[in-house]
């Protein structure tokens, strides 16, 4: 028997998935659509067949950190709520009384199985600042360490509506770079990126080796369970993260999630396009909401994407916006092309001052704290 030929494309596909069941440490996060309803709240079954997917995969000895969605679904229930609210304040109020019940489900799965959780409540804040993103990380290296289970959420109950992940699947592409994952699994209740609804006749993507594999897909509306936030959309923009970040990444259904970790062909597959970078450069790259504008020479751009330099002073040309120290801020060259987001170390009151001098010249004119970047190297993402 002859058997048929395989392209290298769909080769390199399999061999990459099929090293999922051996990779040490997954990210793996599932939706509030998988896994609670705005009538019944958290669903045990539906749990529990998760717990048991996951839980074969860490008893086989390796790492498992749990990405879950589904507080404010937990809550509307108790609540009397029959829709999720639209105002900010409710949907705190719900995530708070629907937290507990949604560790608690989690907590009786993974029992039947001798495994402990442990909660950890993140914010967009936290996962910004250093001390608290080093935190973060020593306190989830600890609990794996330990042998127990990271469940991990946005803390909607202090987060703040100007800055927050607003879905957990870029709250897990974050995670996943958080935690040196080899792996990013995305689970809803689609099986899979489609190039247009399945009720279209759409067909399954398996494999997306760069960003320019989905230019003419189609996506369709968000599904009608109602209780989540995200869509494919997001789920194809966390996948394309963590895949820009070094870490490759699968989305597929909550109801795959037994074979998508044996590593059999379900779902989409995201290849690698990119190195590792910083929780900080990532957010800035994908999530960050830039509060103005900075101008830059041909001189200062060539630095940027040559070089890898910090913007200094004497590169900027002119500013928009207003701004305060540390806020995100676009990166535009003379003819308007977006070169960089970055953070920057001055407000708009305080730059315009510094524009087009040296650092020499700023420490002369307006002593020392000014004769530095206006966006460090480190804060600086190109584009």
């Amino acid at each position: 028997m002859i058997k048929d030929a395989i392209s290298p494309r769909a080769e390199q596909h399999h061999v990459e998935r099929g090293r999922l069941p051996s990779m040490h440490r997954i990210v793996v996060k599932v939706g509030s659509s998988s896994i609670a309803s705005v009538s019944d709240g958290v669903s045990m079954a539906a749990v529990a067949t998760l717990v048991d997917a996951l839980a074969a995969r860490y008893q086989g000895g390796f790492q498992v950190v749990l990405v879950t969605s589904g507080a404010v679904a937990a809550g509307l229930a108790p609540l009397g709520l029959s829709k999720r609210p639209q105002d900010f304040p409710t949907q705190q109020a719900a995530a708070s009384v629907g937290q507990g019940l949604l560790m608690a489900s989690y907590a009786e799965a993974f029992q039947r199985h001798g495994l402990k959780v442990g909660q950890v409540l993140l914010t967009a804040e936290q996962l910004m600042c250093r001390s608290q993103h080093r935190n973060a990380f020593s306190t989830l290296e600890r609990l794996l360490h330990l042998g127990v289970i990271p469940l991990v959420n946005e803390n909607d109950v202090v987060s703040t509506q100007e800055i927050r992940f607003g879905d957990n699947d870029h709250l897990a592409a974050l995670v996943a770079r958080l935690v040196h994952a080899d792996a990013l699994v995305l689970l809803s209740d689609v099986h899979a990126v489609f190039d247009r609804p399945p009720t279209q006749g759409g067909k399954r993507i398996e494999h997306v080796r760069e960003v320019s594999d989905l230019r003419n897909i189609v996506i369709g509306r968000p599904g009608a369970a109602g209780v989540g936030l995200g869509g494919m959309q997001s789920k194809i923009s966390a996948a394309s993260w963590a895949a820009d970040s070094g870490i490759p990444s699968l989305i597929t259904s909550a109801a795959n999630a037994k074979d998508a970790l044996a590593g059999e062909d379900v779902g989409t597959w995201f290849s690698v396009t990119g190195r590792r970078k910083s929780i900080k450069k990532l957010w800035l790259a994908h999530l960050a909401q830039p509060q103005g504008r900075l101008v830059i020479d041909d001189g200062a751009v060539q630095a940027i994407r040559n070089q890898h330099t910090s913007l200094l002073p004497s590169g900027v040309t002119a500013l928009e916006g207003n701004f305060e120290a540390g806020d995100a801020v676009e990166v535009l060259s003379t003819t308007g092309t977006l070169i960089a987001r970055g953070a920057v170390n001055f407000s708009s009151k305080e730059l315009p001052l510094m524009l087009g001098r040296s650092t020499s010249k700023l420490r002369e004119l307006l002593g020392s704290g000014f004769d530095r970047e206006i966006i460090h190297v480190d804060n600086l993402v190109a584009l």
